[in-house]
């Protein structure tokens, strides 16, 4: 895994081991990146299942002001701090470990960007998205990984699916605000 483009590109990024890690591909990653590319640039992105933290890394390596990476596993948040060291990205990161419900439950920040990829099937996707559009701007947009066959909600909050995307067995779907969706 490495960083696709931007202050850090080619840097190499350390991978979580494991049955339950299921990183996002290159081909995801760079996909999601051309479809925000005029939306990274000076925004505040939250990660808010990170793993290893590569999906805010490369925002960050792109521009964006800001990341926060939420991540409930140890071993996990560990690799987002070595990840970032090594990206030299330490200063524009905040990285929290904790469950995403309380992590969504206790901000009082607002992002421009969220990126959703949890653990498949399990049904924390269609809860997380329905709680995390408290904690997107209006003018921001929700990012959401999900196997093609899974089912997502036809609005979070005031968000609704704007545009989905397929790669392979993997489904992007895009929320925007109701009131900046034909935009």
């Amino acid at each position: 895994m490495r960083v696709i483009t931007g202050s850090a590109r080619g840097r190499r990024l350390l991978t979580l081991e494991g049955e339950d890690v299921r990183p996002t591909t290159d081909r995801v990653k760079e996909a999601v990146f051309s479809i925000i590319q005029f939306e990274v640039e000076g925004r505040a992105f939250l990660d808010l299942f990170a793993g290893s933290g590569q999906m805010g890394i490369e925002a960050l390596s792109r521009g964006a002001a800001s990341a926060t990476f939420v991540d409930n596993s140890k071993k996990s948040v560990e690799t987002v701090k070595k990840n970032l060291k090594t990206t030299c990205f330490e200063n524009s990161a905040r990285v929290v470990q904790t469950d995403w419900r309380s992590f969504l439950s206790m901000t009082g920040e607002r992002y421009d960007i969220a990126f959703l990829d949890p653990p498949y099937g399990t049904g924390i996707l269609q809860d997380a998205l329905v709680r995390v559009a408290d904690a997107v701007k209006d003018t921001g947009v929700i990012i959401a990984e999900s196997p093609m066959g899974e089912e997502l909600p036809n609005a979070c909050g005031d968000f609704v699916p704007h545009k989905q995307y397929r790669y392979g067995k993997i489904k992007i779907t895009i929320f925007r605000h109701k009131d900046y969706c034909n935009e």
